[in-house]
């Protein structure tokens, strides 16, 4: 579980990552179609996106010649009751975690 929990964490520090996310709330996305909106290079894309996939918080499947990616739902859950157990954070609203990537999204981004 401590494995689990260190990848979730560690793949959400990330705000490149954390915007993949928000995008892959709305639906499927074409791996091309991730990619676009980032001002860095489609290997660099890849390597966040296997970040997310090595996480458990994203899938990637091969369709035709196209890869998608997939959000998975539930990947949060033990990082959530993990969180809960300090009695100070609610179960997990993903509406809530949505808002908060959509504000996140919208700030200017920061230079690394």
């Amino acid at each position: 579980m401590t494995s689990t929990l260190d990848s979730t964490f560690a793949a959400l520090t990330d705000p490149t990552r954390r915007a993949i996310l928000a995008m892959l709330l709305e639906d499927d996305m074409a791996v091309t179609d991730v990619a676009d909106p980032f001002d860095m290079s489609l290997a660099a894309i890849s390597k966040h996106l296997g970040v997310l996939t090595n996480a458990g918080l994203i899938s990637q499947e091969k369709r035709g010649r196209v890869k998608w990616c997939k959000l998975e739902p539930d990947a949060l859950h033990a990082a959530a009751t993990w969180m809960q157990g300090f009695g100070q954070i609610g179960p997990l609203d993903l509406d809530a975690f949505e808002a908060y990537l959509t504000h996140e999204l919208s700030a200017p981004p920061t230079e690394p």
